[in-house]
């Protein structure tokens, strides 16, 4: 691959297939022969997207993985200094988005050196078009805080957020991660769980946050990407969903697990079970 100008390098980042071979670009394939040098986060895993795609790497290979990324950065700062292209690619889609690559790009700008990119795919706007919600302004979340305290609180900060929002997690985490949803923005708000997009496995559920939490409580594998739904301009008074959790309670529902499917971003689920009780205490006796 040719610098805009005779003798001036350049970094180009690359999309890469999330699993459909067939979803690498001919620019793709262009760069990976052609490239002076390729910084790839899994150099295994590159080689063989290389062969998938009948190229040959001429160029050198380097690991830029997050654990190298800023040990790495000045050297293939100075390659493209000397006028080479380095090409970025990470396992699959979009170097930068949860993925390394940002400490190379605000690299090179900060040294005036020209920056481009290969579009291609990524699961954020894949998870986004299939997950049936309403998407037209949404915002990205990269991966929930691991710890549930944390996590928690990272909830809480969406449960007004208007907007779609897009979030990746593991899949040994998920189980945890919706149940914590539930417990605050309320089970009744929708979201997507989108799982080995473009895979042979592909699965997307869509749902409640109550129904997607039972379906998770049994394990999920492979990649998860998950679409939430933003919060209604609307938010209801607890005493307003009162005679919903009843109607729950009586069709044999548990008391808590009724007020946690019933409530809602802008009601707490402990908001919603005083409520019930407030409203059974005002009851007339028979």
């Amino acid at each position: 691959m040719q610098a805009d100008n005779p003798g001036q390098g350049r970094l180009v980042l690359a999309a890469t297939p999330m699993g459909d071979i067939g979803d690498a670009s001919k620019r793709l394939r262009d760069a990976l022969g052609s490239a002076d040098v390729v910084a790839a986060e899994d150099t295994r895993r590159t080689r063989a997207l290389a062969a998938a795609l009948g190229v040959t790497v001429t160029g050198r290979v380097v690991s830029f993985y997050d654990q190298v990324e800023a040990a790495r950065t000045p050297a293939l700062v100075a390659d493209v200094e000397a006028g080479k292209t380095v090409l970025l690619v990470t396992d699959a889609g979009m170097p930068s988005v949860s993925d390394p690559g940002y400490r190379l790009v605000s690299a090179c700008v900060a040294a005036g050196l020209p920056v481009t990119c290969l579009p291609g795919p990524s699961a954020v706007t894949t998870a986004l078009a299939l997950s049936a919600l309403p998407v037209e302004r949404f915002c990205f979340e990269g991966f929930p805080p691991r710890k549930a305290g944390a996590r928690r609180a990272w909830l809480q900060t969406l449960a007004a957020e208007p907007r779609a929002v897009v979030f990746f997690e593991a899949p040994h985490r998920l189980a945890a991660c919706l149940a914590d949803a539930v417990d605050v923005l309320g089970g009744q708000r929708r979201a997507a769980v989108c799982r080995e997009l473009t895979k042979t496995y592909e699965e997307v559920r869509r749902g409640t946050l109550a129904e997607l939490a039972r379906w998770a409580a049994d394990g999920a594998r492979g990649e998860i990407t998950v679409v939430l739904e933003g919060a209604s301009a609307q938010i209801a008074e607890p005493a307003e969903l009162v005679d919903e959790v009843e109607r729950l309670v009586a069709d044999g529902v548990r008391l808590k697990d009724a007020c946690a499917q019933v409530a809602t971003s802008g009601v707490s689920k402990r908001e919603l079970y005083d409520a019930v009780l407030a409203a059974r205490q005002d009851e007339p006796s028979s």
